[in-house]
């Protein structure tokens, strides 16, 4: 059975690459595992078969014949462990590896999702300006630290491109707006590589063109 994962059939990301999906379809064109799209609506989310694979009604889910999974980053992980490519062989680079995955999704993006969410929900309310600072500044505590980690190397672990990489890049792409990384140097190199790398090329036209058929432009 091939890999199919499931995706917005109308992204509310308009085409930048930051849904959910991005990061799996990024991990599956790294290792050069082909797979399939199954577009799914809002409406569809919360049916019983979707709700049945993923019980949040989110995407993306993950299924390949032998395993069915939900949270992009636990498929990314099982991507990663199953293929050669995107973990190092060594164990204690491979578990540094691992770790760079969490600390991305449990250290460095809550920080930036708040940020984001209060320039979503909140920026009509009269202490949004106020509270605008210390957000900025939990993220920066973060990026402060990711650079001091990275310095002057390529990428995170023993100058390697990993799973750690491809989901810490996936966090800081969201800052691309905000200005944030602008006093990060580093960082920003960083993400430049990753996102000049053919797989990620691969996976935004991909995820774009889902946008362009949707009638988006």
């Amino acid at each position: 059975m091939p890999v199919t994962i499931t995706a917005f059939a109308a992204s509310p990301d308009r085409g930048r690459g930051m849904a959910r999906d991005m990061p799996v379809r990024w991990a599956l064109e790294e290792v050069g595992r082909p797979y399939e799209v199954r577009l799914v609506s809002f409406a569809e989310m919360k049916e019983p078969a979707h709700l049945g694979l993923q019980p949040f009604g989110q995407i993306p889910t993950y299924e390949d014949g032998t395993v069915a999974l939900f949270e992009s980053g636990a498929i990314v992980l099982h991507i990663a462990q199953s293929h050669a490519g995107l973990l190092p062989e060594e164990p204690g680079a491979r578990g540094r590896a691992i770790a760079w995955l969490f600390a991305a999704l449990s250290t460095m993006e809550p920080p930036v999702l708040d940020r984001e969410t209060a320039g979503f929900l909140e920026a009509s309310e009269p202490w949004h300006a106020a509270r605008q600072p210390l957000l900025e500044s939990r993220i920066c505590a973060r990026l402060d630290a990711l650079a001091a980690s990275l310095g002057e190397a390529e990428w995170l672990v023993d100058g390697a491109f990993s799973a750690g990489d491809l989901q810490m890049v996936t966090v800081l792409r969201r800052l691309g707006s905000s200005g944030l990384l602008d006093g990060y140097p580093t960082l920003a190199a960083y993400v430049a590589r990753a996102e000049a790398r053919p797989a990620f090329q691969r996976a935004f036209a991909a995820q774009r063109a889902v946008f362009e058929a949707s009638g988006g432009g």
